[in-house]
């Protein structure tokens, strides 16, 4: 009846903590005086409960029971379960009180952080570069080493990048163009084309001169290179 009532007379003596069963109080005192007395007998890790044993047993077993049911993806814990819905439910909770962009994931919130701050703790140490997050250092090494991990499976190129990857299998082993203009209907295969096509319908670079649009701005200045009116 605790629970309902909302009493808690079971009080940590070591923080302000209190508790409605005394068995989660002992628990929560493991916190403070480090008891670990859950080992896991597979490698030399131990817990203070019973149930962060049992879910870390499963990187040893390889068991996911948490499966996701809009794909086919599978879950060791019900948290990373949660986490990855929102790549389906689009939402993004963590919200930068600086700037208009939000996170799914507490994590990327961080990493986004370091930007307004300018912290970069990862330092190259080859050269002086340094950087914000530990996948971009990652990356950047591999100019030093020349390593290319990223294999295509249908030639022999490699790439240091996946994006350079993903990329090359786009515009040379596929067919697939999707990226479409909405006012002609041509499709790209990437997004940068897309965006050089998209600049024929709207005409931004105007001739103070003459009035006349272009599309692009080398357009313009060879127009007034050209043209006699204009000419300065």
């Amino acid at each position: 009846m605790k629970v309902h009532s909302g009493e808690k007379p079971y009080k940590c003596f070591l923080c302000d903590k209190a508790f409605s069963h005394s068995a989660t109080l002992n628990v929560h005192i493991r916190l403070h005086i480090g008891g670990k007395s859950y080992k896991c007998h597979m490698c030399d890790k131990s817990f203070s409960e019973s149930g962060n044993l049992n879910t870390h047993m499963r990187i040893h077993t390889g068991d996911r029971p948490y499966n996701c049911h809009l794909c086919d993806k599978a879950f060791s814990q019900s948290g990373a379960l949660k986490r990855h819905m929102r790549v389906h439910t689009g939402d993004k909770p963590y919200k930068c009180h600086l700037c208009d962009k939000a996170f799914t994931q507490c994590s990327g919130l961080n990493y986004h952080m370091r930007v307004h701050r300018g912290d970069k703790p990862y330092k190259c140490h080859v050269c002086d570069k340094a950087f914000s997050q530990c996948g971009s250092l990652n990356h950047h090494l591999r100019v030093h080493t020349g390593d290319k991990p990223y294999k295509c499976s249908q030639c022999d190129k490699s790439f240091s990048h996946s994006y350079n990857l993903q990329r090359h299998k786009r515009f040379v082993h596929s067919n697939r163009r999707p990226y479409q203009c909405l006012s002609c209907g041509k499709t790209f295969v990437t997004n940068e084309e897309l965006k050089r096509h998209e600049r024929t319908h709207a005409k931004p670079f105007v001739c103070s001169r003459c009035s006349k649009s272009f599309a692009r701005r080398e357009q313009l200045k060879t127009h007034l290179l050209k043209s006699d009116l204009c000419r300065s």
